[in-house]
Formats: C-alpha cells, sequence, structure tokens
C-alpha cells in the first residue's frame, strides 16, 4: 500500500507585488506529523507566485521524503487548486512556469488537490510570514526545519545570506551598461482634455490635439537636448504612434511598435467621464479603486495591467539591452513599470500624477536591481502654460 502524505502550501506579498514569502509542510498523512517545514523569501512578487511556489517546493519535499508516495496538497487558495487540476486555464505567464514545474515533480496520478480554508491552513502561513519578517530583520528569511529522521535538515532562519543583496544602484561593482527607458506621456487628445477613460480594445482610439502636437514636439526637442536615445519604441495606439512620429522626426530615430505597451482596457467605461462612470457603475468603480485585483466591466484589472506591461518590459530589456530608450506611452504604462522599478505595492499605481508629455527616467541593472531617476518631469512645458494632468 502507497504510502500517503500531506502537503500543506501558502505564500503571502506584503503589498501585492510586494516583498513576498512561500511556506510549505509536509505531513504524514495517517499521523498528521510533521516531517519537514520550509519557507523561503522571493523578493518582490504578488501573493499568486508566492502561493504557486509554496505548492513547488512543498511537493520537491513531498518527492525527496518518498517519490511513491500519493500526495494531497491542499492551499487556500482556490485560483492554485483549480488551475493545478486542471478545471481553469493557466492565463498568467509566470504562474504557468511555475505550474510546470509542480507539475513535472511526480506523475499526475500521484497528486490531488485540495480547497482549504485559511485557518486550516495556517501553518504554511505562519512560515511564510516569519520568512518574511526575518528578512525585515537583515536575516535570509530561508527556513528548513525537520522532525523526522527521514529528512535531515537544520533551521537556516537566523542565517545572514552567502552574498549580498543586489547594490544600491551606483554604489556596486562595475555591471556593464544599464538599460535606461525614457518614458513619455502622450500630448493630449480630445478625451484627455474631457478626462474620458480612453483605453485599448474599444471604439474610442483617439488622435491628438493641435496642443497635444505642440506638447510632444515641445518633448522632443528636450529630449534631442539631452542627448536623444539609441532606439525609440511606442505603444500601438493611434496617440502614441502620432506621438512618436514626431519625437522620432525630431531626433532623427524611427519608432518601432511594441505590443503590450498600450493602455488599459477600460471595457464598458470606455469613452465616458470619471463622473458618468460614478453615476452608472458606482458599485465597479468603487471596487475598481479599491483593489488591483478588480476589473472595468468588460475591462483588465489594475494588476493585469502590471503583468501585461511587464512582459513587454521584459521583451524591451532583452532586445535593446545596455540601450538609452524612449517610449512613447501612457499614463497606466509609465504607472506599471515605476511601481516595478521601485517594488511599490500595486495600490500606490492611482497616486502617481503623470502630465501629458512629461518624462520619467527608469533604470534597469543586470543584477536585477532597478532605479528611479526622474518622474513625471513637465518644466520643457512651462512654456506652453500646460503642465496639469488633464
Amino acid at each position: 500500500m502507497s504510502r500517503r502524505l500531506i502537503v500543506e502550501a501558502d505564500g503571502g506579498s506584503r503589498g501585492n507585488p510586494g516583498p513576498a514569502a512561500y511556506g510549505s509542510v509536509v505531513r504524514e498523512a495517517a499521523t498528521g506529523d510533521v516531517l519537514i517545514e520550509l519557507a523561503g523569501h522571493l523578493g518582490v512578487q504578488t501573493n499568486n507566485v508566492a502561493e504557486y511556489t509554496g505548492l513547488l517546493e512543498g511537493l520537491k519535499a513531498a518527492a525527496q521524503i518518498d517519490p511513491a508516495a500519493l500526495v494531497e496538497a491542499r492551499l487556500d487558495s482556490k485560483l492554485v487548486v483549480e488551475q493545478m487540476s486542471g478545471r481553469w486555464a493557466i492565463k498568467n505567464d509566470a504562474l504557468r512556469r511555475i505550474a510546470l514545474q509542480a507539475r513535472d515533480i511526480l506523475p499526475r496520478e500521484q497528486v490531488t488537490y485540495t480547497w482549504v480554508p485559511r485557518e486550516q491552513n495556517a501553518a504554511a502561513d505562519k512560515l511564510a510570514n516569519e520568512s518574511m519578517d526575518a528578512v525585515e530583520k537583515g536575516r535570509s528569511g530561508t527556513i528548513r526545519r525537520s522532525r523526522s529522521d527521514a529528512f535531515e535538515v537544520e533551521t537556516q532562519a537566523d542565517v545572514l545570506p552567502d552574498t549580498p543583496t543586489p547594490a544600491i544602484p551606483g554604489w556596486g561593482p562595475d555591471l556593464g551598461p544599464p538599460t535606461v527607458t525614457i518614458l513619455v506621456r502622450h500630448g493630449v487628445t480630445p478625451h484627455s482634455v474631457e478626462r474620458r477613460f480612453s483605453g485599448s480594445g474599444g471604439a474610442h482610439d483617439p488622435m491628438l490635439t493641435e496642443l497635444g502636437r505642440e506638447q510632444i514636439a515641445t518633448a522632443g526637442r528636450e529630449l534631442l537636448r539631452r542627448g536623444g536615445g539609441d532606439v525609440l519604441v511606442c505603444s500601438p495606439m493611434l496617440r502614441t504612434r502620432e506621438s512618436a512620429a514626431i519625437i522620432g522626426e525630431i531626433i532623427g530615430l524611427e519608432p518601432v511598435v511594441v505590443e503590450g505597451l498600450q493602455e488599459a482596457k477600460f471595457g464598458e467605461w470606455d469613452g465616458h467621464t470619471f463622473a458618468e462612470v460614478m453615476e452608472r457603475w458606482p458599485a465597479q468603480m468603487s471596487g475598481w479603486l479599491g483593489s488591483p485585483e478588480i476589473a472595468p466591466p468588460g475591462g483588465e484589472s489594475i494588476h493585469q495591467v502590471y503583468d501585461r506591461i511587464g512582459m513587454a518590459l521584459d521583451t524591451i530589456q532583452a532586445t535593446y539591452p545596455g540601450k538609452r530608450i524612449i517610449v512613447a506611452c501612457h499614463v497606466g504604462t509609465i504607472r506599471s513599470m515605476t511601481v516595478r522599478a521601485l517594488g511599490a505595492p500595486l495600490t500606490s499605481v492611482n497616486k502617481l500624477e503623470i502630465a501629458p508629455a512629461s518624462l520619467t527616467t527608469l533604470t534597469w541593472y543586470s543584477d536585477g536591481n532597478s532605479s528611479l531617476r526622474s518622474f513625471a518631469e513637465a518644466a520643457h512645458l512651462d512654456e506652453l502654460q500646460q503642465t496639469q494632468v488633464p
């Protein structure tokens, strides 16, 4: 008769995304005895990534204990349980990669997935928080505790890491030239002047107004004064393509359209003013403002936009490493990239004001570090007397 093991897995992120860690417990199913406890810090990640990683590490430990065991994985994440059971599709690329690793650890017929209430997953949750607390105190956050002779390991929660965390930008060893992105918000459109939602995927894709073209031309001259760039990319939307064309003519670069950089999809809200949306969809608007996981009807959540922009950014960095890249884009794009560079929580995005034709400069280093050099600079627009945020 096959041995039976239970894997309890969880993960957490303080900020979502923010400092994150996973926790895993492997038990004997027959007795409930703990065989091993695991936890580890993941840097800045989302809750979902942390939860999936808890499952991955727990299954690895179970396979080491007994590769022939029947394993029941218990999680309080319905998303992970339903996706790993094959009932829900995995649309997020980062989660899909972890899920595929987890599925390869043991034959599928040996593993089942069970959703449990949060209170029944307290041990794994406690481990994840113990790891995050340790890192806040300057420790490694790695925990491996055994309560069985079957798997001899030692506690490492209070051990400092063998290698230092990435250096403060500019203070570490020479890593070669960083990749620099100069993000230019497009100039004003009729919708931005009227404060209307103007997202991607809808029927509303306005061009720049005359003032918007003047703003972008002024930004282009400022970019030329600063030395221009090596590459000019833009979102596929009309207002950013028009902005990139104006900038490119001034600084001598041909724009390259990059899919994924477009503004958020606002679904049914597209073309409506904020006041109109508040009147017609008050509950949905409150939810969207309060949580990065809630999407407008037919649109994208802030988290979905963040993930999409992150994939586009990865493509840009891989294609143009060490280059100075000018990016003609949108408020949503600039907010997502800025939050990513700072490791700030997604709940902060709506607090970032970005004027039309303003400049934001982010630096990306080969060791994974990043920095914010400037944010929403608009002094070059003073001659137009139009630096407010419509």
